[in-house]
């Protein structure tokens, strides 16, 4: 796993990590489900940090739900 690093002229970048299989919990019971890690690094001077969770967000609800974004609901 890593931090992407932005370069200029960049404002910020979005790293995708591998999916694996990972323990969760769900309705009481550890099940084995695929899981990725996402990373955003972005310039503090032109995004401010409740956007950028607000953007991370966004992105991993349309990941975990491909169907919103293919229907657009």
């Amino acid at each position: 796993m890593g931090t992407p690093i932005i370069n200029l002229p960049q404002s910020g970048i979005l790293g995708m990590h591998g999916t694996k299989m990972r323990p969760v919990v769900v309705d009481g019971e550890v099940v084995a489900r695929p899981m990725m890690y996402l990373a955003l690094t972005y310039d503090h001077r032109l995004i401010d940090g409740r956007e950028g969770v607000t953007c991370l967000k966004a992105i991993a609800d349309k990941i975990e739900n491909p169907e919103r974004l293919l229907l657009d609901i």
